[in-house]
């Protein structure tokens, strides 16, 4: 299956559009079909993996390239241990500001740690994975980095992928990335805020609701919310028999905390 269906489509239109953080003019990826693997181990029994677009990288290290006309098509490599305070963000078409307040509001490592001390997962793969927000050429997405991200998922015996983008563009970045890690054989959940976008791009599974880019894992500082998120969009790798989306209850919960003045 293809990952991108119209890429010729794509890439004649990407020629002439005018390259500018709102995206005025920017023509998405359109799918129709969506690759699908079923899981083949309960939640508690699987290696984890997280993929994250919010463009991080250690201080002192270059940063992602957010000028580069295609997108900086490099992906970076971190150990689960690393401390939030060692992390800086390459931003663009989102605001860092949740992130760099609390980076498990758009990279959940510490909600995924305790999901793993608790044994609601088997593991938390030993290292998760950044790359820019700002990729414009879903093509190469498509032909350069999926297929070297999906090598790496699987010499870490990885079996299922949770990938959380954090600003627009990102959407279509990382949902590409979820058609081609799941065309490799490893199960995804692709979560989003943006689902009309995720609906064209065509992830196998998203998990949606109507939060905000920047914090697309949860509200920072709020580890209920935080966990809230996940907890629904993790559960549902298992439930999903088929490729689609569906709407977590996040919205509807916080609204009944927030009128019993429990925030």
């Amino acid at each position: 299956m293809e990952l991108i269906e119209n890429a010729d489509f794509f890439e004649s239109m990407l020629a002439r559009w005018s390259p500018n953080e709102e995206l005025r003019g920017y023509t998405f990826v359109e799918n129709q079909a969506a690759p699908f693997v079923p899981v083949r181990r309960a939640l508690p029994m699987l290696n984890l993996a997280l993929i994250s677009s919010a463009g991080a990288y250690i201080e002192g290290t270059e940063p992602f390239d957010l000028e580069a006309k295609d997108g900086d098509l490099e992906f970076r490599e971190f150990p689960k241990e690393l401390a939030a305070e060692d992390m800086r963000y390459a931003a663009k078409g989102y605001d860092p500001k949740a992130v760099q307040l609390d980076r498990n509001a758009q990279i959940p490592i510490d909600r995924l740690n305790e999901y793993d001390a608790n044994n609601v997962i088997g593991s938390l793969n030993p290292v998760w994975w950044s790359i820019s927000p700002w990729i414009p050429n879903a093509v190469r997405v498509a032909d350069e980095m999926a297929p070297r991200l999906a090598e790496r998922l699987h010499r870490y015996e990885v079996q299922a992928a949770l990938l959380i983008p954090a600003s627009r563009l990102c959407h279509q970045t990382l949902g590409v990335l979820a058609r081609g890690i799941e065309a490799s054989g490893i199960p995804t959940m692709l979560l989003s805020v943006d689902r009309k976008l995720a609906d064209k791009i065509r992830a196998p599974r998203t998990a949606y609701y109507s939060g905000e880019f920047g914090s697309v894992a949860g509200q920072a500082g709020w580890r209920e919310y935080q966990l809230r998120v996940l907890d629904e969009s993790l559960r549902w790798i298992e439930t999903f028999d088929q490729p689609g989306s569906r709407k977590l209850a996040v919205d509807l919960e916080t609204q009944v905390e927030a009128a019993r003045g429990e925030r």
